[in-house]
């Protein structure tokens, strides 16, 4: 066995024990999302020009968690939409600190024949703004608002957002709402993980090198976003247990039963931000039609290559 081989042995065999059970976390969520669903989404459809001739673009906003309005892209590949039908949808959510860019970015979806909902996530680098109140201090950045009430916590928002796009999304026209996935990479990816356990109506998911596996590792290791976490605990270390308490409701290692749909994820070995302890301790519980990509060279970055295999993948779970 080679050291590659070794490797691999390693983290698949990375089974670390969900720190909640999963009723407790069920009856949390189905709770929240129960509530959501009585109200309004409130969507908004402007048409936008484009210089591309192969796309129709459209601004779209619906009504987020907290009544914060979250932005974003609607995108059809340009054609007589009676002889096209409903498409199949790919929902996309940016890495951390960024937007969802300009609709030219997701031209490999359109070649597919697919439409696209490009959504910034709140507070962000787009031009979505965060109406969660803040009655505590935080670290920079934005993870650690409302850290120590996850009822009213950043990732509790960025959790009920991800699930009204997918619920804005079923009602674009042209939408094939059985049809409806969700992609990104790294914060993106996390949050497709969660649309994948939280919303009834995702067909596939494809989180690259994602967030949000295994967080209470990810707090102590990290080099990226989480390090406002840390510190945040080293500032205030009496909250650590009330801290990893909250996470672990956003933990996808704690909501990984409750995917039934394919899932596509990615690994970069060398990745210091989403580690492939991380994405592997969540893999490995999720029970639905999976497949693993390794990058034993890679860092945090999606390859062109890797980019393709999500093509193939929603090619064969969307048509």
């Amino acid at each position: 066995m080679n050291a590659i081989e070794q490797r691999k042995q390693e983290l698949e065999n990375c089974r670390p024990e969900p720190t909640l059970d999963p009723e407790t976390i069920d009856e949390f969520w189905n709770d929240l999302l129960a509530e959501d669903e009585e109200l309004p989404l409130d969507v908004t459809i402007i048409p936008e020009e484009t210089p591309y001739p192969g796309m129709e673009v459209s601004k779209v906003s619906y009504t987020g968690y907290g009544e914060t309005t979250i932005h974003a892209w609607y995108i059809r590949p340009a054609a007589d939409t009676s002889e096209r039908g409903d498409l199949p949808c790919i929902v996309t959510f940016p890495g951390y600190t960024g937007d969802r860019g300009y609709p030219e970015r997701y031209a490999h979806f359109l070649m597919l024949g697919y439409a696209v909902l490009a959504v910034d996530v709140r507070g962000q680098l787009g031009e979505t703004g965060n109406l969660l109140p803040q009655e505590e201090g935080i670290v920079r950045g934005w993870i650690t608002q409302g850290l120590l009430e996850k009822e009213r916590s950043y990732y509790v928002a960025v959790a009920i957002d991800t699930v009204r796009a997918i619920e804005t999304a079923a009602q674009l026209p042209g939408v094939d709402h059985e049809r409806i996935a969700i992609t990104g990479g790294s914060q993106g990816g996390g949050i497709a993980l969660l649309a994948g356990a939280l919303s009834r109506r995702v067909a596939a998911v494809a989180a690259d090198i994602p967030n949000l596996c295994r967080l209470d590792f990810g707090v102590l290791n990290s080099t990226s976003s989480l390090t406002e976490i840390a510190d945040y605990l080293k500032r205030y270390p009496e909250h650590l247990e009330r801290v990893l308490q909250n996470l672990a409701y956003f933990d996808i290692v704690n909501l990984a039963h409750r995917f039934t749909v394919p899932v596509l994820m990615s690994a970069g070995w060398k990745d210091t931000v989403c580690m492939p302890e991380t994405i592997y301790a969540a893999y490995n519980r999720i029970e639905s039609p999976k497949q693993m990509m390794d990058y034993p060279f890679s860092g945090h970055e999606v390859s062109e290559y890797q980019r393709r295999q999500t093509v193939l993948f929603f090619r064969e779970h969307l048509g």
